[in-house]
């Protein structure tokens, strides 16, 4: 039993909660237990509903200016702490530290636009629709939210859900990963700083039991998800049979396609950094290539040297490029994928199953690895492999790849590389996919657009920040007003009311 302990953070306090589960955190460049987490019950789960009703009754009536000034603080407090954050990611994820901090910088960027909400909040007025009779609307917010984020984002996700949902004035229950708890827990002390109402934002861990509590429990009123298709379809098919309002950010299967007129450097540093960077495990990696006709051998040939030069290390070092997967369960799935796809007739042009990091031999590490002539069948191409592997898949023509990322049934992100305008103008028109980079392949949009993918990467309407997140966390109200003069009781009708008066 190691020495530290990690807690629930409920209505402003922390407390191990009466539950008796508890469960091993571990640092995957080591292999070894760094955490005791404690997992919330029926008793935690009530306590922290309860407050969060309560304080979202309180925090929803604030003034905006008032609401403002909090979001402001947390923003000072997350710009001055982004080292402190990426250090804790880097500890229980695995990821560099650099690319840490990079998550915390675009976590920052939806603090920022939430900190506009004064004017993406306001509403609409219509003057004189009839006579005498003005419409307006407004929006209020829903009350109780809950996220549920997963482990390879485990300060930019709950970033991009908490300060959109505590702005237009919701009370706001993380439960994050099991995996990776601690960039929760300061982020929770950075609210608390920031001078928010205590019961506004707080932090349950726990497992599938608490995952239901939250998607049945009568009092919440959301639910924001990341993580895995199968289970994202269960979030949003319990909570919206329960009455709450879901959006569930599935899985993905990215693919982007590199014509014979790109760039081939270009595009070669940037597969290798979107399919290898935080050892694929990002929802936007990058994890086939399609190579268009003449674009394959050269492709591979440039992105097997890269893959070879990668530095694969502890995340704390600071010549690492790439660290560690999050689990040996992980270390396992990928090492079998790719064992799968050589069984199977792919090519293996770069293979990181044995990779062995010195000094970390118990570490959860698998290299770079690159398949080429990658079958449509192979679990290669159908799982999400979630790991640095990229699979080549070649087509002879755009029209060709374009067929095979709209039969895939994700539809997350996608790119293209070429030098076309033409050729980039027909594929992001017919492409089936949410997210689109062209010559840019990890399109992950800026705070002030929305993020979300089509098909089974997303169920519910909303996508996530931007302004879908301000109409996700919130209601709309239209108002229809009239002030005769004293006595007037003109203009009752039996008739169903017109504005053609």
């Amino acid at each position: 039993m190691t020495e530290k302990h990690i807690e629930h953070w409920i209505n402003g306090s922390l407390t191990r909660g009466s539950g008796e589960r508890t469960q091993d955190v571990y640092n995957p460049a080591t292999g070894e237990v760094s955490a005791t987490l404690h997992l919330g019950s029926a008793q935690e789960l009530e306590a922290a509903v309860t407050a969060a009703r309560a304080a979202a009754d309180s925090w929803g009536e604030m003034s905006m200016a008032k609401r403002m000034a909090v979001l402001f603080k947390f923003r000072e407090l997350i710009a001055a702490n982004v080292n402190t954050i990426a250090e804790a990611i880097t500890a229980e994820h695995g990821k560099v530290v650099s690319d840490a901090a990079g998550e915390v910088a675009r976590g920052l960027e939806v603090v920022e636009y939430a900190c506009g909400m004064p004017q993406l909040l306001k509403g609409e007025y219509s003057d004189q629709v009839s006579t005498g009779f003005d419409v307006f609307s407004f929006r209020q917010p829903l009350g109780v939210i809950a996220g549920i984020t997963p482990f390879n984002f485990p300060a930019m996700i709950p970033l991009w859900m908490s300060p959109m949902a505590i702005a237009t004035g919701n009370a706001f229950i993380l439960k994050p990963s099991e995996r990776d708890p601690s960039a929760s827990m300061l982020i929770a002390d950075y609210w608390k700083q920031a001078g928010l109402p205590d019961g506004v934002f707080q932090v349950l861990h726990g497992d599938k039991e608490m995952v239901d509590g939250l998607l049945t429990h009568s009092l919440v009123d959301g639910v924001s998800f990341v993580g895995s298709t199968p289970i994202a379809k269960y979030v949003y098919e319990t909570g919206v049979a329960h009455g709450k309002r879901v959006q569930a950010l599935g899985g993905a299967k990215n693919h982007a396609v590199v014509m014979p007129d790109a760039d081939m450097d270009l595009a070669a540093d940037h597969l290798s950094a979107a399919a290898y960077g935080s050892a694929g495990e990002r929802c936007m990696a990058i994890s086939v290539a399609v190579a268009v006709g003449d674009a394959a051998d050269a492709v591979v040939e440039k992105v097997k040297e890269r893959a070879h030069a990668i530095k694969v290390g502890n995340g704390t070092h600071e010549d690492s490029e790439m660290g560690p997967v999050i689990t040996a369960a992980a270390q396992e799935r990928v090492k079998r994928i790719v064992g799968e796809a050589e069984q199977a007739g792919a090519a293996v042009v770069v293979d990181g199953r044995d990779l062995v990091v010195e000094g970390h031999e118990n570490g959860y590490f698998v290299g770079p690895t690159l398949l080429d002539q990658v079958g449509l069948e192979m679990s290669a191409y159908t799982e999400e492999i979630f790991g640095p592997v990229l699979a080549v898949v070649r087509v002879g023509s755009l029209d060709e790849a374009i067929e095979l990322i709209n039969s895939n049934p994700y539809g997350n992100g996608t790119a293209i590389f070429t030098g076309s305008g033409n050729a980039a103008r027909t594929f992001q028109r017919k492409v089936t996919v949410g997210m689109i980079g062209i010559n840019v392949p990890v399109p992950v949009p800026v705070a002030w657009h929305s993020f979300g993918g089509w098909k089974d990467s997303l169920f519910g309407e909303h996508h996530m920040y931007g302004p879908d997140g301000v109409r996700f966390y919130t209601r709309g109200k239209a108002v229809t007003q009239r002030w005769p003069e004293a006595n007037d009781h003109s203009g009752a009708s039996m008739n169903f009311p017109s504005t053609n008066d």
